[in-house]
């Protein structure tokens, strides 16, 4: 047994305001406060075998954050749920655990796509944000500012290819983007582009700050389901 397991939560309210780093940190003491002892990496600084399967913006809200982890010892997965919840912090809510076959390398390499909703309050009309989707899509080329890496500079990027799917609709004063973006080592779109790209785009000044954006689902190369 590889006592391999991932556990979905949700992060919610004024927690989303937390790294992932520090949200890392959170899961770490809770599980020495547990004694859900966890398996440590070899080496001069080792470190616990334990990882998002992708880290969250920071100011985003999640239905669907996955943490992989490994124990020393064999655990059943209500025993991990049970112990764990009683040392999340308001925001954090477990909502299942899972064990992870030994076929999977790990979730972050693993990932392949993102669905997010985003929120952006505007007066422009169902008609309007409609046609705004389907230009925009049209295009063959949407051009975003990203910054790189390596040299820390805002570059123009095409993410035409990395949005896999696209959707629109007016809810009261807001419009609400359903984006299916892709999420991975080996291509990954912020929705921050989609954002600054599409406001562009349609002529929406709304400031970013009003407007809120929330992971609701990953989707994986190996087709896992969560």
């Amino acid at each position: 047994m590889n006592n391999r397991y991932a556990i979905k939560f949700s992060k919610e309210g004024y927690v989303k305001y937390t790294s992932h780093l520090d949200i890392l940190r959170m899961f770490k003491r809770a599980f020495k406060k547990t004694g859900l002892a966890l398996k440590y990496s070899q080496g001069f600084n080792p470190h616990p075998r334990m990882g998002f399967a992708q880290p969250l913006s920071l100011g985003y809200s999640s239905r669907c954050e996955l943490i992989e982890f490994e124990t020393q010892t064999p655990h059943t997965t209500g025993e991990i749920l049970e112990k764990m919840r009683y040392e999340m912090p308001e925001g954090i809510k477990l909502l299942t655990c899972f064990e992870l076959a030994e076929e999977i390398k790990s979730l972050a390499a693993d990932a392949d796509a993102a669905e997010y909703k985003i929120w952006i309050p505007t007066e422009m009309t169902e008609e309007a944000l409609q046609d705004a989707v389907k230009t925009y899509l049209q295009k063959e080329e949407v051009i975003a500012q990203k910054r790189m890496k390596k040299t820390k500079k805002m570059e123009p990027v095409n993410i035409r290819k990395m949005i896999r799917g696209l959707e629109i609709s007016k809810v009261g004063e807001f419009a609400m983007i359903k984006a299916l973006l892709d999420c991975g080592s080996k291509s990954n779109c912020s929705p921050e582009l989609v954002i600054s790209s599409f406001c562009e785009h349609s002529g929406i000044d709304t400031p970013r700050y009003e407007i809120e954006v929330e992971r609701i689902n990953l989707f994986f190369v190996s087709n896992l389901q969560f």
